[in-house]
């Protein structure tokens, strides 16, 4: 019975549920941003590529097979590399959110305060207070 409230206070500490959250949020935002790079960043790329749209440039290392009847009976073997270079742009754009985000985060955060230097402790001061009555 000791595990399942271990694993209770575990599963309810401010960590896990804030990992979680972020988790999520991170899946929604890489959607978020796969949208913007192939919706709109990729098509004024492909403008610089003659108007073909990036993401379908591929080397076809080998044609597919079609029987008589017109159906594929063997797919096309390529290289796709205009996707993997959307995906690198994805990387990068990511990359650079969570750079801003890290960023403001990190300002809005409160400076840490040093400690202040400590001072002589009060039996210090006492013993000092008595020696300087001594010596009058």
């Amino acid at each position: 019975m000791g595990f399942v409230k271990e694993f209770k206070e575990f599963i309810t500490t401010g960590n896990v549920i804030e990992f979680a959250v972020a988790v999520i949020m991170a899946g929604a935002l890489g959607q978020v941003i796969k949208g913007f790079v192939s919706n709109i960043v990729m098509p004024i790329v492909g403008i610089f590529t003659g108007g073909v749209s990036f993401a379908d440039k591929k080397y076809v290392l080998s044609e597919a097979i079609v029987d008589a009847a017109g159906k594929i009976t063997q797919p096309e073997n390529a290289i796709t590399y205009g996707a993997w270079i959307d995906t690198i742009i994805n990387l990068i754009i990511v990359g650079f959110v969570m750079f801003l985000i890290v960023k403001a985060y990190n300002k809005t955060k409160k400076p840490v305060e040093e400690a202040a230097p400590a001072g002589p402790s009060d039996n210090d001061l006492l013993a000092e207070i008595r020696d300087l009555l001594k010596k009058d």
